[in-house]
């Protein structure tokens, strides 16, 4: 079962850091939200994709997906989560670039042109990444019916998705962690 008190607390201690950083939407922030210290946990990363299907209760979609590397962790702990809850459910992989051998896509895994597909972020400041991952999918031909996010550091994703009339969610806010947002 989802705990979303765990999920804040593993936040807290493994993946807040304070000081002088550059995100990579290029904005400077006191603070960086290091994701991948959850997802790649095994509580974390449980209560993560735990979370994640339980926000997605209400969505048809066929494949859950997003931009290596962030993404990958996030993905297979969903597939994971969902066959233990006898959900059929395929993943995917947006590449930030084509392999170049092979199929020499950007689209790798089970998803076929056509799937509705919701699109994964672990940290979401402007939404760069996922909107890249959002070209990416529906020039292979699928359609986008969600963008999700583990946390939103409300910097201005959410707007960027509206704008491209995207629907959002996600499981956490940088106000869960006591911080306000910086002003976009």
């Amino acid at each position: 079962m989802y705990d979303r008190t765990q999920l804040i607390d593993l936040f807290h201690r493994r993946a807040l850091k304070f000081g002088d950083f550059t995100l990579a939407s290029g904005q400077k922030s006191s603070y960086y939200l290091d994701g991948k210290q959850v997802t790649l946990h095994s509580v974390g990363l449980r209560q993560v994709s735990l979370g994640l299907l339980e926000l997605l209760g209400d969505v048809e979609f066929d494949a859950i997906g997003g931009m290596s590397i962030g993404a990958d962790p996030i993905i297979g702990g969903v597939l994971t989560a969902a066959a233990e809850q006898g959900r059929s459910l395929d993943g995917f992989l947006v590449r930030k670039e084509a392999k170049g051998h092979g199929t020499n896509r950007f689209v790798e895994g089970p998803v076929q042109p056509g799937a509705r597909v919701v699109i994964v972020d672990d940290v979401v400041t402007t939404g760069g990444s996922s909107l890249l991952a959002v070209d990416r999918v529906i020039e292979y031909g699928c359609k986008v019916v969600l963008v999700v996010g583990i946390v939103d550091r409300l910097q201005g994703g959410a707007e960027n998705f509206a704008k491209r009339d995207l629907p959002f969610r996600t499981l956490l806010t940088v106000k869960d962690f006591g911080i306000e947002p910086a002003s976009v």
